[in-house]
């Protein structure tokens, strides 16, 4: 999950004027969640072209798979935020500071489950209308831009990668498996978190959802990084933490593991995961990744 959003090249200036107030947080703009049903029109319109011009099967219901069909394992795809590491407080922490003091919610800060809710997953542009509608688009997005500089700054150091990441990556390398990072979050914020990391080597393949034609929830990223890699949706899956992500790679035709780290159990599984796991450590997940393990299907055969 960039567990929340990104955006667009950054601006200089930053939000000269507050946007209306709102009086209570049943107030406040309309999520971009409530567009859900025109987002799931396009990621279920795109995945059926893709599949219609590569001739790849139809999997538009990935998240009911079992995931024992994935073997023997080729590729595995990583969200970033909330996934490879919890990064949700440092943006929650950003965005509470900022909509305070641009007197969002008549100054009240914004709770954590309001930031879950309404900004987890999504990416900036979609933040910057549904979040200020009376603002010009370019003010709204230099309003995301200084937020993104301030998480920045407070994960500088701060970081740390979800428990069992490292162990998990070590078993990715020693049988060779295809992987990418597919994020929702600008380019900046990505390469930071992945050099906080030490995985900057490990991805040969970053794809940043504003650089695709949509981004998450639409299934553009996770397509472009299966054809980056060379993948086949038919072996691969994918973590993620957030509903938009977990959509976006069902609707690529990609069987998805959601990772607890800031939503809820039911958002994530409603949204089509196959799986659902607290952190690479998880029992469930070591199961899987045996039933799925090329080089023992390699002995075998």
């Amino acid at each position: 999950m960039y567990a929340f959003a990104r955006g667009s090249q950054p601006h200089v200036c930053p939000v000269s004027s507050p946007p209306t107030v709102h009086h209570s947080t049943a107030s406040l703009p309309r999520s971009p969640r409530i567009a859900s049903a025109r987002f799931s029109r396009y990621r279920n319109h795109t995945a059926r072209a893709y599949r219609r011009g590569t001739g790849a099967p139809d999997m538009s219901a990935a998240g009911d798979r079992d995931l024992r069909e994935l073997a023997p394992l080729e590729a595995i795809l990583f969200d970033i935020d909330g996934t490879l590491c919890d990064s949700d407080p440092f943006h929650f922490l950003a965005f509470r500071e900022l909509l305070q003091e641009v007197g969002f919610n008549n100054g009240v800060p914004i709770t954590e489950e309001f930031y879950s809710a309404n900004i987890s997953g999504w990416h900036n542009d979609a933040l910057a209308g549904a979040l200020f509608p009376e603002l010009d688009h370019a003010k709204g997005m230099e309003f995301m831009d200084r937020k993104e500089a301030l998480f920045r700054k407070l994960a500088a150091g701060e970081l740390k990668g979800l428990a069992g990441l490292q162990e998990l990556c070590t078993w990715i390398e020693g049988r060779n498996l295809k992987r990418a990072a597919v994020t929702n979050a600008p380019r900046a914020n990505a390469e930071l978190v992945l050099s906080l990391l030490g995985l900057t080597s490990f991805f040969p393949v970053l794809v940043i959802g504003s650089e695709c034609e949509r981004a998450k929830p639409s299934p553009d990223p996770y397509l472009k990084a299966l054809d980056l890699i060379g993948a086949s949706p038919d072996y691969t899956f994918i973590f993620e933490d957030s509903a938009s992500g977990i959509r976006a790679g069902v609707a690529a035709g990609v069987a998805v593991v959601g990772l607890t780290t800031g939503n809820p159990e039911k958002v994530l599984r409603d949204a089509g995961a196959s799986l659902l796991i607290g952190d690479f450590r998880d029992p469930k997940l070591m199961a899987m990744l045996q039933e799925l393990d090329p080089a023992a299907a390699d002995k075998q055969g």
